[in-house]
This record gives C-alpha cells, sequence and structure tokens, in this order.
C-alpha cells in the first residue's frame, strides 16, 4: 500500500483538498494536474482503488477524486457507506465530487440521505456545503428538483446554517467549476486518445 499513496496520494491530496487545484496553480500547472489526475484515475486498480479507500482521509479524498475522474459507478456502494458514515474529515469533499461525476438519481438520493442526516446536526460541520452543492450539480444536468426541499424558508438548510456560516452561492459556483475543469481535461484526453 505504501507505494499506492506514494503514487496517487502524496503530491495530489493537498491540491483536491477544498478544490485547491483551482486557484493555487497557474494554468499549465493546473492542465498538467488535471491531464495526471485523468490518466491515473483511468489506470488505477480496483485492488489500489480499495487500499486507499480502507486508510486515513488523505487517501480517501484522493480516491474518491480518483474514482469520479473516471466514473467508475460500481464504487458507489462503498462510497456511500463511507460518506454516510463519515467518520473522518474531508474525506467527504471526493465522495461528493465522486457521485456528482456519476450524476444519476441514485446518487442524487444518497446526497439527500447524508444531507437529511447531518442538517438536521447543526452542531456538526461535515461536509454539508459539498454536498449540498453536489446535489444541486446533479439537480442542474437531470433538471431535477432536490435541493429545493432544503432551500425554502424554515427548511434544513436554513436551520443548519444559522449556526455554521457558509456562502452557498458561492460554493454551488465554484463545485460547479471544478466539476467542468475536470470535464474539460477528460475531454481533451479522450481527443488525445
Amino acid at each position: 500500500m505504501p507505494d499506492a499513496i506514494d503514487r496517487y496520494v502524496v503530491s495530489r491530496y493537498s491540491k483536491l483538498l477544498h478544490g485547491n487545484f483551482a486557484g493555487m496553480m497557474s494554468d499549465p500547472e493546473r492542465e498538467a494536474f488535471l491531464r495526471d489526475l485523468v490518466e491515473d484515475a483511468r489506470t488505477i486498480t480496483d485492488d489500489e482503488l480499495g487500499e486507499l479507500l480502507a486508510a486515513d482521509w488523505r487517501p480517501r479524498i484522493t480516491a474518491a477524486w480518483l474514482i469520479g475522474v473516471d466514473r467508475r459507478t460500481a464504487w458507489r456502494g462503498r462510497i456511500r457507506e463511507l460518506f454516510l458514515e463519515s467518520g473522518l474529515v474531508f474525506a467527504g469533499q471526493g465522495y461528493c465530487f465522486a457521485l456528482a461525476r456519476f450524476g444519476t438519481i441514485a446518487d442524487a438520493e444518497l446526497l439527500v440521505s447524508y444531507l437529511d442526516h447531518y442538517l438536521a446536526r447543526p452542531d456538526l460541520r461535515y461536509d454539508q456545503e459539498w454536498a449540498l452543492a453536489a446535489l444541486h450539480h446533479i439537480d442542474a444536468d437531470l433538471t431535477t428538483a432536490y435541493t429545493s426541499r432544503y432551500l425554502r424558508p424554515g427548511g434544513l438548510w436554513e436551520s443548519w446554517s444559522a449556526k455554521n456560516s457558509t456562502d452557498l452561492p458561492f460554493h454551488k459556483m465554484y463545485f460547479a467549476m471544478l466539476c467542468s475543469r475536470v470535464q474539460r481535461a477528460v475531454h481533451t484526453a479522450d481527443v488525445r486518445r
């Protein structure tokens, strides 16, 4: 396993955390980072992904991004378990990204399960903003309205965000931008094949 961590995680997790790659790199550096991310997402083995998902948050967030980039929906069940458990900080950001990339009704419903549970707990701040942004992203793609139940006056988002200051419009825009940059990198890699 140290080989998988050395190869996929060590130089990458801090750039994936909070989507830092979007703002902390020049355009050429970001393009190279995303190109390598797409290549590794296509070549990492399922055994290696399983090992990364069994480790701490750094390998988990990296594995989730790799799963999402390559849209490996076979990992949905494992992501569901880890995401709903929320046992480690930051890893949920990667799970949200993967679910948004999968982009189906099943993924929206998984995000709804998470939000129903964790928005009802204003004392907990995990990845609620990421989950709502991912759900909004899926809503936009599928023309569904899952997020509306949380955003109505008196809804769960209002009560949760009253104790957890956040800029939801910015977060939704930022999340969409991250997904768009990854999609462009995937498309560019496909064209070069």
